[in-house]
């Protein structure tokens, strides 16, 4: 056998498909991000979406269980928190991070992870390496997003952060446990500092924009808005009219994608087209 034979991924199931889940699911874009790279290298699978709610995700995995096509699925709100506790094993960034936000069958079990996390530390980087400070930086929400956000940056050294939160005290015990240098404050707090990252459905379609208010960020400041629709947030919109550096919730949902699909489809996606990609997922 050659070594290409050798390093050949290993073929899929009949009618192999992966999915994403949630609640609500219909404005999801991953499945034309899947879809994408599924036909750039020609693989016969499917990417789907789901409406699956906190009541009903054990109904689903015990269906998944038995179903030999299941690739795994993409989590998304309201149950990222609810797959881990569902979930035989989770990996050691889906433990810190406390939410899984992709589920992978594995050798008879099923594995919660979490590419949140490393999405997140490669658009901080690149931030970084724009010459964006980040010495103090505000981060909108508590739930796994946001969990994500900090262990992403704590992986990178960062700890100069402000949590905004509608429970207080549960950012309080976040704030203590990942060792930030600043107290939280309440949700509505106009923010002073460096960066802001919204890790709440705030903005997204059907929600209000509760702080969007940007005047407080130094002129080489940032937003990083992880809502994906609409894709530019009243947020951002703000960020935008003040010359700010800006990272979308596309930027974010691609590259949790990417970490996803090679999970779910025995390769990594070909990239060389996401100038494509981007552009149609914008438009």
């Amino acid at each position: 056998m050659s070594k290409d034979e050798e390093a050949a991924p290993a073929p899929l199931p009949d009618n192999a498909y992966a999915e994403v889940i949630g609640s609500p699911i219909e404005q999801s874009k991953s499945p034309l991000i899947h879809a994408h790279w599924l036909k750039e290298l020609g693989l016969a699978a499917d990417y789907r979406r789901r409406e699956v709610g906190k009541d009903g995700l054990h109904a689903y995995l015990a269906e998944k269980r038995v179903d030999p096509a299941w690739l795994g699925c993409n989590v998304t709100m309201p149950v990222k928190l609810e797959a881990i506790r569902l979930a035989d094993e989770a990996t050691d960034r889906a433990v810190t991070t406390g939410a899984a936000n992709m589920l992978v069958p594995r050798d008879g079990k099923i594995v919660a992870g979490n590419s949140d996390v490393g999405a997140v530390m490669l658009l901080l980087a690149r931030l970084h390496e724009a010459g964006r400070p980040m010495a103090r930086i505000h981060l909108y929400g508590t739930g796994g997003a946001a969990r994500a956000v900090l262990v992403a940056a704590a992986s990178l050294g960062h700890n100069g952060i402000v949590i905004h939160a509608r429970d207080v005290q549960k950012a309080v015990k976040l704030a203590v446990q990942f060792g930030l240098a600043y107290a939280p404050v309440p949700l509505d707090t106009p923010p002073q500092g460096d960066g802001i990252i919204n890790a709440t459905p705030l903005g997204m379609v059907g929600h209000e924009c509760l702080n969007c208010d940007v005047s407080g960020l130094g002129e080489n400041g940032w937003v990083f808005d992880m809502v994906s629709a609409p894709v530019e947030t009243m947020l951002l919109k703000a960020a935008k009219a003040k010359g700010l550096g800006i990272v979308d919730g596309i930027d974010m949902l691609v590259e949790q994608a990417a970490s996803s699909f090679e999970l779910f489809f025995g390769q990594p996606p070909k990239r060389a087209d996401d100038e494509a990609l981007f552009a149609r997922l914008r438009s």
